[in-house]
């Protein structure tokens, strides 16, 4: 094994992430139907916030609040609220995707393990116990706790110093974002894989060490060294 330590992103590397699925299930306590229409128009607040917090322009708290401040407004229940519900809907319909608890076993006892999240602490440490995955990470770094995201070389710094600081060379990072996720990975001196399972166009100027299509691939890479 080339690795002394792999660290993955969560959403939609390790876990699916069905936030439609998610925001019809947190709705029906408010006896809302909310509709692939609504969803677009979620979409259209939350992702531009996404980029906002991955850029450092407003924190965790911000993004969460203020995706939700719409339907605050017309349900008369602060945002806080319906954030919450949200990521407790989000933690019960989570599974992980296929192929990660076969790589995970594959890894375990190889290469140390590691998670480095821009997702938020209630959901990820919930959601990795309920799925018996915790067990697994030597170390779970999350955005919100170190006060930046991915791409930020601070996160990193971050999760390398909880990581003992390994030998850069020796540390693979394994990501479906390239725009945090790799191109964070780069900046950071790290070996980076990029898990593109939707045919995606790379961003200019980054350059995934190696790309997969899929955790079995992936399983395939790291362990035929």
């Amino acid at each position: 094994m080339n690795w002394d330590w792999i660290f993955f992103d969560a959403d939609e590397t390790l876990f699916t992430f069905d936030s439609f699925g998610g925001l019809q299930r947190m709705f029906l306590d408010y006896s809302v139907k909310f509709t692939a229409e609504d969803f677009q128009h979620y979409q259209s607040v939350n992702k531009p916030l996404w980029v906002d917090y991955q850029n450092g322009a407003i924190t965790a708290l911000q993004l969460q609040h203020q995706r939700f401040e719409g339907w605050a407004a017309r349900l008369n229940v602060p945002a806080g609220d319906l954030n919450n519900a949200f990521l407790n809907a989000m933690a019960e319909i989570c599974t992980p995707l296929p192929g990660a608890v076969s790589l995970l076993k594959s890894l375990k006892g190889h290469a140390k393990l590691g998670i480095i999240t821009n997702g938020f602490t209630a959901l990820q440490e919930i959601r990795l116990e309920r799925t018996g995955l915790r067990d697994y990470f030597d170390a779970l770094i999350i955005s919100e706790q170190v006060g930046v995201a991915k791409p930020h070389p601070r996160i990193f710094d971050y999760a390398l110093e909880q990581a003992g600081n390994p030998d850069r060379s020796r540390v693979l990072m394994v990501g479906d974002t390239a725009a945090s996720d790799i191109l964070g990975g780069m900046n950071a001196g790290l070996s980076t894989c990029w898990l593109n399972a939707h045919h995606q166009e790379l961003p200019e100027g980054i350059e995934p060490t190696y790309t997969v299509t899929s955790l079995r691939e992936l399983e395939q890479l790291l362990c035929k060294h």
